[in-house]
C-alpha cells in the first residue's frame, strides 16, 4: 500500500467538515497513516484564509524525530521537532512534533508559549501515559485550542464524550477502517491456558523465527519486553538464523538506540531483516516490509504496589496483542505467532499510568500550569490515596503551599528535566561545590543505560579502591562524568561513552537553566567535601538514609521502607580489611514486584556509605526513653530504621519525657496493644463525626466530647499531662484503662462497628476498610487470605448509599 492511498484517507471529507467547529477523536488501527496525514489536514488553509499552526504531541522521542523527518520531505510547509536537548522549532514552523514533557513546559509558561499554536494533536492517546492524560485534561479547560486526539485501540466515543462541552465545543468521533490484509494467527504453547512466560524465551524464539522465515518473504518483527531480552535474543538467534540465510540482518529497536540504528530499522534494506523491538513498535512507529510478527506477550510496566511505583514484567493486554498482530498485515497477507496459549486469560486493556504510578510529577506539572490535579477532570478518576501521598511529598519539599498551589520553589523545580526529588536536592544545596556534585549525580541518574560494570578480580578491585577510595557509587558516577582521564586509566569495565556524553549534556542543560557555570575541577579525594555534601543531602531528605538490619545485613531500613543492596553496588564490596559500613545514602532504587501481591523488592543501586556520627549530625532518628535512671534522669536510645544509633543519659524536662512516652506507647513498647486500640478508636470517632453521628447522639441528650477530629499523639500527650505524669516512674501508677479514648458512646459503638467496620474477616479473605466520605466510596483492600477472588457484595455490610471498591495491589474493581 503506497502513501498515496492510506486507510486514513477515507475520512478526509468527514474530518474537514467537522474540524472547524468540533474537537475530533480519530480511531484507526496502527499503520493507517493518522500520524502523518492528520497534521497536514489540520494545517490546510481555513475559511479565514490562513494556515493554522499545528502542534503534534508524540509520546515517544523516537517517534517524534522519525515523524518530523518523514513529514518534512512530504510537504513544503516548515516542519520541526522539540525534544529534550534539541529543538528545530521556530516562529515560522507550521507543524511541530514535540514530546509531552515539552508541551507541558510550554503550557506552564516556562518556555515558548503554547498559545502560538491553533491546534494540538495528541497522538497515540490509547497508550494512556500520565503526561498525555494530564495534557488533555489541562487543554480541555482552555477554549482557544482545537483538539485532535488519535487512538488505535481505545473507544473513540469514550474520549469524545469526555471532551464534549454542551456550552462550548462538542467532540466528534471518526473511525477509519481502511483495508487490512489477512493475518494467519497461531499459538506456540504446551497448553492452551498458558500465559506469556519469560522462562526460556530466547530459545523458544528460534523455532518461531524459522517458521516465520519459511512461511513469508518479508521482514519479521519480534516483540520483547526490554533491551536486555533483545540483546539475549539476538545473541541466541544469530547462529541458527545464519544457517538459514547468512544475509539476514538482526536489528534492535528500543528507546535507547541512536539515530543511525533507528534509520536502519525504519528503511527497507537489500536483504531480509529480523527486528527485535520493545512495545515502541506496537503503535508509535511503522516499520516497512514486515510480513510476520512473533509476540512474546510481555512488556515492562509500572504498578502501584504498597504505595510505591514498581516496574515489573507484565503480560500485555488483548488490545495490545491485536495491535501487534496488525503489524503483519499492513502491506500484504502475513502471519503472527504468539508465544502463549490461545485461552490465556489476558486483560482486555492496559490500565492508564495515572492509575498505576505515583502522582508527584503529574501534581507538580498541573500546579505549575495553575491547576490542581485533584480538581481536574480526567477520563478515569484518580486514586485518592495516590493523590494524598503526592500532596504530602510535594508539601514536605516546599514545592506546594497549603492551598495546593505551586510555590516559587516548585516552579523552579518543574522545568528541570529530572526527577522532582533531585530537582529539590539541587535547589537546597548550601554552596557551589555541593551544588556541582548534586547536578552531576542527578544528570547521571536521569540518563538511561548502564554507565559501567564493576570489576570482579582482586587486582582491578584494588585499583578501583585507589581511584575512588570511599566505596561510593555516587562518587564513582560523579568522578566518571567529571574526569578527563583516558579510559585505560579508569578501573571499570564496559564504560558506556554514549551514556556519559548524554549525562554531561543533561548536566550542562541543568546548569544553563539555573544560570550557573561549572566549577573548576573538584578535589574528589577530599573526605571533608564528601561528608559536607552528604550531610546536606540528609538534612534535605532524611528518608534517603538507610541502615543495615541487625540480623540481615544485606537488608537496610529507614523506618519507612526497606531496600536490599543491589549486586551492582560497591557498598561494602572492597572494605574487607576495614570496618564494613552499615549505613548509606541511597540515591537510586530499582523497584520490582515481589512474590506476594502487595510485596515489592527495592534494590539499592546508587549508594554512598555514611557513618553513624554523620547520621546523628544530620539529626536523624527518634529518641525513645529506654529506662528511668532516677527522678529526673533517663536512659535515651536514639533509634533509626530499627537500630540504635546511640545511647545516652539525659536530664529531662517533663514535656520531653511526655513526648518520649507517647512515642513508646504508639510503638507498643509501653502498654502493649494500647496504641493499636487507640488508633482504631480514634479512627472510628473521626469517621463517625464526618457521617453526622455526633449530631444525632447530641440530639438525644448524650454528653459527648467536643465535635472535633482527634490526633492520636496529641490526645495521648494531653491525657498524660492531665493525669500528672512527669516521669517514667509515674507510669507505674497509671493503668492502660486510664488512657482509653472515650469517643463514640458504648451503646452506639457496637452498631457503628457493624455498619462501618475498619477490618473484615471473610472466608479465606482479610480486608482493611477505608471510607472516602466525600465521594461515598468504601474501599476494601486485601491484607491476607488464600482466596483468589474478591469479596461478593452479599458478604459485605449493607453500606446503603455507598459504592464499594475492592483493591488488591494495583488492581481496583467495583464490587456490585
Amino acid at each position: 500500500m503506497s502513501d498515496s492511498a492510506l486507510p486514513i484517507d477515507a475520512i478526509y471529507q468527514a474530518f474537514k467538515t467537522a474540524y472547524s467547529d468540533h474537537h475530533l477523536v480519530i480511531e484507526s488501527y496502527t499503520g493507517s497513516g493518522k500520524s502523518t496525514r492528520l497534521p497536514l489536514w489540520c494545517a490546510e488553509t481555513n475559511e479565514q484564509g490562513r494556515r493554522p499552526r499545528v502542534l503534534v504531541v508524540e509520546p515517544r522521542r523516537v517517534a517524534c524525530l522519525a515523524l518530523a523527518d518523514y513529514l518534512q520531505h512530504q510537504t513544503p510547509l516548515k516542519v520541526g521537532y522539540g525534544i529534550r536537548f534539541d529543538s528545530t522549532i521556530a516562529s515560522d514552523t507550521q507543524i511541530a512534533f514535540v514530546t509531552p514533557g515539552i508541551a507541558l513546559r510550554w503550557l506552564s509558561g516556562d518556555m515558548a508559549s503554547l498559545g502560538d499554536f491553533d491546534t494540538v494533536m495528541i497522538d497515540e492517546f490509547h497508550e494512556r501515559r500520565w503526561d498525555t492524560d494530564l495534557l488533555l485534561a489541562l487543554l480541555k479547560g482552555k477554549r482557544r485550542y482545537r483538539i485532535v486526539v488519535t487512538s488505535a485501540t481505545m473507544a473513540g466515543e469514550v474520549v469524545a464524550n469526555y471532551l464534549s462541552d454542551k456550552n462550548d465545543v462538542n467532540a466528534i468521533s471518526l473511525r477509519a477502517e481502511g483495508k487490512k490484509f489477512h493475518v494467519e494467527l497461531s499459538y506456540q504453547a504446551r497448553e492452551s491456558h498458558h500465559l506469556p512466560d519469560i522462562r526460556g524465551l530466547a530459545q523458544r524464539l528460534i523455532p518461531a523465527l524459522q517458521h516465520g522465515l519459511a512461511s513469508t518473504l518479508g521482514d519479521i518483527l519480534v516483540f520483547l519486553p526490554g533491551k536486555g531480552e533483545i540483546l539475549s535474543a539476538i545473541q541466541a538467534c544469530r547462529a541458527p538464523i545464519a544457517q538459514v540465510d547468512p544475509h539476514i540482518s538482526l536489528l534492535s529497536l528500543h528507546g535507547g538506540i541512536d539515530a543511525q540504528d533507528q534509520a536502519k530499522v525504519l528503511q527497507t534494506g537489500e536483504h531480509r531483516r529480523i527486528i527485535f523491538a520493545t512495545n515502541i513498535a506496537e503503535t508509535s512507529l511503522t516499520i516497512p516490509g514486515v510480513t510476520a510478527v512473533i509476540d512474546s506477550g510481555l512488556e515492562r510496566r509500572t504498578h502501584q504496589r504498597n504505595g510505591r511505583t514498581a516496574l515489573s514484567l507484565s503480560h500485555i493486554s488483548k488490545a495490545s496483542s491485536d495491535q501487534r498482530m496488525g503489524r503483519a498485515g499492513r502491506v500484504q497477507e502475513g502471519i503472527c505467532i504468539r508465544l502463549w496459549g490461545k485461552a490465556a486469560p489476558l486483560r482486555a486493556t492496559t490500565p492508564p499510568e495515572l492509575q498505576r504510578e505515583e502522582l508527584v510529577e503529574p501534581m507538580l506539572a498541573a500546579a505549575c500550569a495553575d491547576a490542581q490535579l485533584a480538581q481536574l477532570d480526567f477520563v478515569d478518576p484518580l486514586p485518592e490515596k495516590s493523590l494524598q501521598l503526592a500532596t504530602d511529598r510535594l508539601t514536605a519539599m516546599g514545592a506546594l503551599d497549603a492551598a495546593g498551589c505551586a510555590t516559587d520553589h516548585g516552579r523552579r523545580l518543574f522545568p528541570l528535566p529530572i526527577d522532582t526529588q533531585f530537582a529539590h536536592l539541587i535547589s537546597v544545596m548550601p554552596d557551589a561545590d555541593c551544588l556541582d556534585l548534586m547536578i552531576t549525580l542527578s544528570a547521571a541518574l536521569a540518563t538511561p543505560g548502564r554507565f559501567y560494570r564493576l570489576p570482579t578480580d582482586e587486582t582491578n578491585l584494588y585499583r578501583l579502591s585507589q581511584w575512588e577510595p570511599f566505596g561510593c557509587d555516587a562518587y564513582c558516577l560523579i568522578k566518571l562524568l567529571m574526569s578527563d582521564e583516558l579510559v585505560d586509566e579508569i578501573p571499570l569495565i564496559d564504560i558506556n561513552h554514549q551514556a556519559i556524553a548524554e549525562a554531561r549534556r543533561l548536566a550542562g542543560q541543568i546548569r544553563g537553566a539555573l544560570q550557573i557555570t561549572m566549577r573548576p575541577k573538584l578535589e574528589m579525594t577530599c573526605s571533608k567535601l564528601r561528608r559536607h555534601w552528604l550531610l546536606s543531602v540528609m538534612r534535605a531528605q532524611p528518608e534517603l538514609a538507610y541502615i543495615c538490619r541487625v540480623k540481615r545485613q544485606q537488608a537496610m531500613g529507614n523506618g519507612i521502607g526497606e531496600v536490599l543492596v543491589g549486586r551492582e553496588s560497591r557498598f561494602g564490596l572492597e572494605r574487607h580489611d576495614k570496618q564494613a559500613p552499615i549505613a548509606a545514602v541511597v540515591f537510586d532504587q530499582h523497584v520490582t514486584a515481589g512474590r506476594g501481591v502487595k510485596q515489592t523488592i527495592n534494590l539499592a543501586l546508587c549508594m554512598a556509605p555514611i557513618t553513624i556520627d554523620l547520621m546523628l549530625q544530620a539529626g536523624l532518628g527518634e529518641d525513645i526513653v529506654a529506662e528511668q535512671l532516677g527522678p529526673n534522669q533517663v536512659l535515651i536510645e536514639r533509634r533509626y530504621g530499627g537500630r540504635i544509633l546511640e545511647v545516652r543519659r539525659e536530664e529531662v524536662k517533663a514535656q520531653d519525657a511526655i513526648q518520649s512516652m507517647v512515642n513508646s506507647i504508639v510503638e507498643g513498647l509501653l502498654y502493649p496493644g494500647l496504641g493499636e486500640c487507640l488508633t482504631q478508636d480514634i479512627a472510628a470517632w473521626n469517621i463517625w463525626l464526618k457521617l453526622g453521628g455526633y449530631e444525632e447522639a447530641k440530639a438525644s441528650g448524650v454528653n459527648l466530647l467536643a465535635p472535633v477530629s482527634v490526633i492520636l499523639e496529641e490526645f495521648l500527650a494531653q491525657r498524660l499531662i492531665s493525669l500528672g505524669v512527669e516521669t517514667l516512674e509515674d507510669l507505674e501508677l497509671i493503668e492502660a484503662e486510664d488512657l482509653q479514648f472515650e469517643g463514640i458512646p458504648d451503646w452506639l459503638r457496637q452498631d457503628f462497628d457493624q455498619a462501618y467496620p475498619m477490618q473484615l474477616a471473610l472466608a479465606d479473605l482479610k480486608l482493611s476498610v477505608t471510607y472516602q466520605i466525600k465521594n461515598k466510596w468504601v474501599v476494601c483492600e486485601y491484607i491476607g487470605g488464600q482466596r483468589k477472588s474478591g469479596p461478593k457484595r452479599w458478604e459485605l455490610p449493607r453500606w446503603q448509599g455507598w459504592r464499594v471498591k475492592y483493591k488488591k495491589a494495583s488492581r481496583v474493581v467495583e464490587v456490585n
